[in-house]
């Protein structure tokens, strides 16, 4: 986690101090999504190649093909969030960060569903010990072609600001543009809001690393009477969780569709408001003893997902002079990388502590995502 952190600000920090005749971000973008097509493409044939069952060749060869598409996929989705900071105005953030969401959340939507369309027009999918199913590959050369053709289309529809034009929007000193600091100074110099938006971030991201590892856990207990992981009721369970994840990601996507439409000087509010929403998921998740009503619960977890996504970004780019808004975004990965590495340690003590109980630690994320809905309040946004 601390080296995906790691990389994350110094691939936003080059981002900033790339400036050429083919734009800022673009570059990045040229590069980066070719190779993570070809590696998607890659990654679902490793079973093809003749390296043998659990050989170490074969567990090489997919080690370093998820390593590459972990790197380059980060080459290829950063400048698509540095341009939402550098192109816009304050006033079309909400715009800009909202459709970006929408359609990551379409694209996922789609990703789930995938396998199980394929399966329903005959393709097969069962294979043989030690390859990959056809639904699956077919699947994967889809998501590549529509990762090619969608950077394709960014690269030659979207037209970078140049150094003076970029400075004049942002209203920078021109001269100072290209200066990229250091860490130390960057930290130093940060915006109010980069801190208070980190308490709040630690907070909700407990809430939401602790619903994904406890929710399947908490329900094969509540709904289907067992703590077995090897039962058919805990497999159900994950089934099941599985259905609510393409559930919520429908109901983020309708509800990027409505918050796109909000005010600028809204946004305090709808962040809570999305918080709270999130905590009420968690705790009827948590508790109930009926697998419908945790399905329905999950469209509000759906909310407070997108609103985790979007908002925290849209009130920290508000926040910065346009000069380093790649580093701050990559210092500001931090703040999802850190709540995870803390409350997975800290799961280590809490866990014995409630007697072994998934629903008790879904409650504490519970409680970890109510103090992050009222953190909002110590937010102040602008420069």
């Amino acid at each position: 986690m601390h080296i995906i952190c790691t990389k994350a600000f110094h691939l936003h920090k080059i981002l900033d101090a790339t400036w050429t005749r083919w734009g800022r971000r673009i570059p990045y973008l040229l590069v980066g999504a070719p190779i993570t097509v070809i590696v998607m493409i890659m990654l679902p044939f490793t079973g093809s190649f003749g390296f043998g069952y659990g050989s170490m060749t074969a567990m090489v060869y997919a080690a370093i093909a998820i390593a590459l598409m972990d790197l380059f996929s980060n080459v290829c989705l950063a400048p698509y969030k540095m341009l939402a900071g550098d192109m816009v105005n304050e006033k079309q953030k909400n715009l800009a960060w909202s459709w970006q969401q929408v359609f990551g959340y379409a694209g996922g939507i789609l990703a789930a569903l995938l396998p199980y369309i394929l399966t329903k027009v005959g393709i097969a999918n069962t294979a043989s010990k030690g390859q990959v199913p056809a639904t699956v590959i077919w699947a994967y050369l889809i998501g590549a072609v529509m990762l090619l053709v969608t950077s394709l289309v960014t690269i030659f529809n979207v037209h970078e600001y140049d150094p003076k034009t970029y400075a004049k929007y942002h209203k920078i000193n021109e001269s100072k543009q290209k200066v990229t600091p250091s860490l130390w100074k960057l930290l130093k110099t940060a915006p109010r809001s980069f801190w208070e938006l980190a308490i709040v971030q630690l907070f909700s991201w407990i809430g939401i690393m602790y619903t994904w590892t406890y929710a399947t856990g908490a329900m094969a207990n509540n709904i289907w009477n067992t703590t077995n992981p090897a039962s058919s009721g805990f497999q159900a369970a994950g089934n099941w969780y599985g259905v609510m994840t393409a559930f919520y990601s429908v109901a983020a996507l309708l509800w990027g569709l409505f918050y796109a439409k909000t005010k600028a000087t809204q946004r305090k509010f709808w962040y809570s408001f999305g918080l709270f929403a999130d905590a009420i998921s968690i705790i009827i998740v948590a508790t109930t003893h009926n697998q419908w009503v945790a399905l329905i619960a999950f469209a509000l977890y759906g909310i407070g997902n997108f609103t985790i996504n979007t908002l925290p970004y849209t009130m920290l780019t508000t926040s910065l002079d346009g000069r380093n808004n790649g580093s701050y975004l990559g210092l500001f990965n931090i703040a999802v990388c850190l709540p995870q590495i803390i409350g997975s340690l800290a799961s280590f003590t809490i866990f014995p502590l409630v007697g072994n109980s998934q629903s008790m630690m879904m409650i504490i994320g519970f409680v970890a995502m109510v103090i992050g809905g009222f953190s909002v309040a110590i937010v102040h946004e602008g420069k």
